[in-house]
Formats: structure tokens, C-alpha cells, sequence
């Protein structure tokens, strides 16, 4: 994918080598609190303190001193906010198009572990959105797992992710999201399984839609598709479940067969439209 000299976003925080404490000029979780405490009761606004604490590290970079990225980290990094520049683009022009009004995430550059809307979360879980803060996380080092564990390698493979968690995004501003979850402990585990499979396959079909536009700006380099198709093939739950136990349980697929992953993203890449991307009134067997 062609990014040389293009925009980057400026929704990008960057806290590559930063502890959770360490986060808002070292307050720290419990410091935080404790100064909304002690602004609540000398009559302040609590948000004054969440929108410093935000400003802090958005203007300082949440970078530790000690922390020396690689070049080809310092690369991938300047890759991920082309791409995030390029959704905020295209899914302000489509929701645009569709009577509607597009907020742009903020996309976390972190390493190891991040304090997030979310909870505190291991960069082990890997790349993820959170729909409490409207950010999505991502330990650069999963590019390279990308590579040596998925075998799917190519800047655009991780395009894909970054596309497909901004598509859970665009769920969370359609309010999909919400409906999903909150199914949660209301039906039987099973289904509410199903309920995030079809979810997932459908960020999977927005991400390919966003590749779609991305075709049509003329970005998109020879074998980036293919790459996608990989990446989306490798981390499907049957693929998944097979390399971790040797067979799978489909009732437990969150995520959805590598085959469905690749299929919904194609679809997307075929339409190219907000709409066409409904997985929740198809039969199973549709999917």
C-alpha cells in the first residue's frame, strides 16, 4: 500500500513505552481519582480533569524517555496513521453520504499493556476497540506476529486489522455494538456467541468495504488484497482452534471459520456501501 508522503491522522496517542501509571503526567490511576475527588468537592467540573489528563498525553506523547523504537517500528507507525487517515476520509464521505455524521476514533500506539475504557488489557488479547473511550489499541509487535505466527505478512495484512477494528467503530456509532452486547447474560452463552460472530464478520465486511475506496484512490499495490485474504484467513476461529487443540467447537466461534472472514471481507470490497453488510438477519447456513 502506497503511503509515501500522504496524510497521517493527528488521532493518534502515542503511548509506546508507558506504564499505566505513568499516564497524565504520572497521576496514575488512583491519582486521577483522587484529583476528581478533590476537584468535585472545591466545586470544579470533574471532566476538566479527564480533558487535562488527555491533553497531557496527547502533547507530550505518552512515550517513555527510556524508550527507543526501532526504525521499522518508527515505519509501521507512520503506516497505521496513513491508514487511520484514510478511514476517517472514507467513512466520513459514506456516513456523509447516508444522512449521517461520522466521529473519528482515536487510534492507541501502546507496548506490552494499556489502561484503556475498557480495563487494563495485555497486548496478548491483540489489537482491540474499545467502545466506552471510542479508541481502538494496538502493540505494534503484533505485525510481527502477523508474520512469524500467522504467516501472513505485507503491511497491508495489518491495513486489515486496522480496518477492521475501526469497523467496530462504525458499529459502535450505528449503535449495533450496543444491541450485541447487550444480550450479554440475557441468552444462553451459545448464543450470544453467535450474536459476536456476526458482529465480527461484519467489521470484517466494513473493512473490506474501506478497501474498496482505498482501490478507487488508486493506493492499493499489486498483492495487497492477497494479503488481507491471509490475514483474515489465519485468525479464523477453526483455523484457530485447530493450531491451539488440534479440533474445533463451532458453538464456541466468536469470530467466525477463516472461510467466512475472507468471504465478508470480499463482499465488502465487492459493494463498497454502508450497506450490504447485514450478517444478522442470515441464516446460519448464509453466512
Amino acid at each position: 500500500m502506497d503511503v509515501k508522503g500522504r496524510r497521517k491522522s493527528s488521532n493518534v496517542e502515542d503511548r509506546r513505552g508507558m506504564s499505566a501509571g505513568k499516564i497524565g503526567g504520572g497521576l496514575g490511576g488512583v491519582g486521577i481519582i483522587i484529583a476528581i475527588i478533590f476537584t468535585l468537592l472545591n466545586g470544579g467540573d470533574a471532566g476538566d480533569v479527564v480533558s487535562e489528563v488527555s491533553k497531557s498525553i496527547t502533547q507530550n506523547g505518552a512515550t517513555s524517555e527510556n524508550y527507543e523504537p526501532t526504525a521499522e517500528e518508527e515505519e509501521l507507525a507512520e503506516f497505521v496513521s496513513v491508514v487511520l487517515a484514510d478511514t476517517e476520509d472514507i467513512w466520513q464521505q459514506l456516513f456523509a453520504d447516508n444522512g449521517l455524521t461520522y466521529k473519528n476514533p482515536t487510534l492507541v500506539l501502546f507496548t506490552d499493556s494499556v489502561s484503556s475504557g475498557c480495563g487494563m488489557q495485555s497486548a496478548a488479547v491483540g489489537p482491540f476497540y474499545c467502545p466506552a473511550d471510542y479508541k481502538l489499541y494496538i502493540d505494534l509487535s503484533f505485525y510481527k506476529e502477523l508474520k512469524n505466527r500467522f504467516d501472513a505478512p505485507g503491511d497491508f495484512a495489518m491495513a486489515y486489522v486496522v480496518a477492521h477494528e475501526v469497523g467496530h467503530h462504525v458499529q459502535t456509532l450505528l449503535g449495533t455494538s450496543e444491541q450485541v452486547h447487550a444480550l450479554n447474560g440475557k441468552v444462553s452463552q451459545a448464543k450470544y456467541n453467535e450474536a459476536v460472530k456476526r458482529l465480527e464478520l461484519q467489521a470484517d465486511y466494513y473493512s473490506g468495504v474501506w478497501a474498496h475506496h482505498v482501490q478507487d484512490k488508486g493506493y492499493l499495490e499489486e498483492g495487497d488484497f492477497e494479503e488481507a485474504l491471509t490475514a483474515a484467513n489465519a485468525i479464523g476461529d477453526d483455523t484457530l482452534q485447530m493450531e491451539a487443540q488440534g479440533y474445533v467447537v463451532p458453538e464456541s466461534f466468536t469470530h467466525g471459520t477463516s472461510e467466512q472472514r475472507m468471504r465478508w471481507f470480499k463482499k465488502g470490497y465487492n459493494a463498497g456501501t454502508l450497506q450490504g453488510g447485514d450478517t444478522f438477519s442470515l441464516e446460519a447456513s448464509q453466512l
